[in-house]
């Protein structure tokens, strides 16, 4: 579906427009949103619209790093946005020229939509130019990046406190899923920090009225850089924790059974001694031998507990 909107010079609106009649001599500007276009569709990017093959191409075969391409009279902007479950990027071209932008997705986007929505509903279109439909885009794009952040977060936070008692196999299964989801959102938002890092400094493209919006969506992308590098070292410190922690819980174990079997190694000792049954031991035919090995033993095992106290293995 194509979709437009054009601004005469007296700042009216017009959205009865197709792409095939539109005159952009006759415009303040226009915005041309291709929504999940047809193959009949996709061809007025070269037919009508004049743009280039490669700049067509990046748009139709998709899986383009966010980036920003130089051509005779536009440029072409490339840049993600995020699905919330999966965290599948989503692609967004913006074709912009001298007083027209044009949008291009094969996917129904809420932030697109969202912007299409607020300019059908203003009455005034003063300050609005086809740089402000930009920004607002790439504004919506990194917003909906802070929820994921925050419930990444406060999933973080309860695999920390562990409220539930699970087990820490499966504690460690959850980090490992938030590292790997941090990661996936730090390859998304790094490129886009990059990217509006061009948009800033390029001398292509006339974003002096709008700098200030472009330069606050950079300081968003740099602060939602450090919150993904902060919670991926705070899952470092959560699993070096849990691995120490149980390191100690095992060293524990080997310690009580190292003691155990201490304890019992003399009596083991002694036991097999006794169990030979040579005919020659004089302590098999005294009637109190067995009372006094059993002392004996008992002595042993007590003596070895109380010095193992006071060693501190017991602690």
């Amino acid at each position: 579906m194509i979709q437009v909107i054009a601004i005469t010079k007296e700042n009216e609106k017009n959205t009865n427009l197709t792409v095939d009649d539109i005159d952009f001599s006759k415009y303040s500007w226009c915005w041309i949103d291709f929504n999940i276009p047809s193959d009949e569709e996709i061809a007025k990017l070269g037919t009508v619209l004049k743009f280039h093959k490669l700049a067509i191409e990046d748009c139709i075969y998709g899986q383009q790093r966010p980036k920003l391409d130089y051509y005779d009279d536009y440029s072409l902007v490339v840049t993600h946005t995020l699905g919330p479950e999966d965290f599948d990027q989503f692609e967004i071209n913006f074709f912009i020229g001298e007083n027209y932008i044009v949008t291009f997705h094969k996917e129904d986007l809420m932030e697109v939509n969202q912007v299409w929505n607020k300019c059908l509903k203003l009455e005034a279109m003063e300050e609005w130019n086809e740089y402000r439909v930009l920004y607002e885009i790439f504004d919506k794009v990194v917003d909906n990046f802070f929820p994921i952040i925050y419930e990444l977060e406060d999933r973080i936070n309860e695999v920390e406190q562990n409220p539930h008692a699970a087990s820490m196999s499966m504690e460690l299964d959850k980090l490992f899923e938030l590292r790997h989801q941090l990661l996936k959102l730090r390859h998304a938002i790094h490129p886009i920090r990059d990217l509006l890092y061009r948009i800033l400094n390029t001398h292509h493209l006339s974003i002096q009225g709008h700098r200030e919006y472009f330069a606050d969506i950079y300081d968003h992308l740099l602060k939602l850089s450090e919150m993904v590098d902060s919670n991926r070292d705070i899952t470092n410190d959560i699993r070096d924790n849990f691995i120490s922690l149980n390191s100690y819980q095992q060293n524990k174990v080997i310690q009580i059974l190292t003691v155990i079997t201490s304890i019992f190694a003399p009596l083991t000792f002694i036991a097999g001694i006794y169990g030979m049954n040579f005919a020659n031991m004089p302590e098999l035919k005294w009637d109190y031998g067995y009372f006094l090995i059993m002392a004996i033993m008992i002595l042993i095992s007590l003596l070895m507990i109380l010095w193992f106290k006071k060693k501190g293995w017991f602690r």
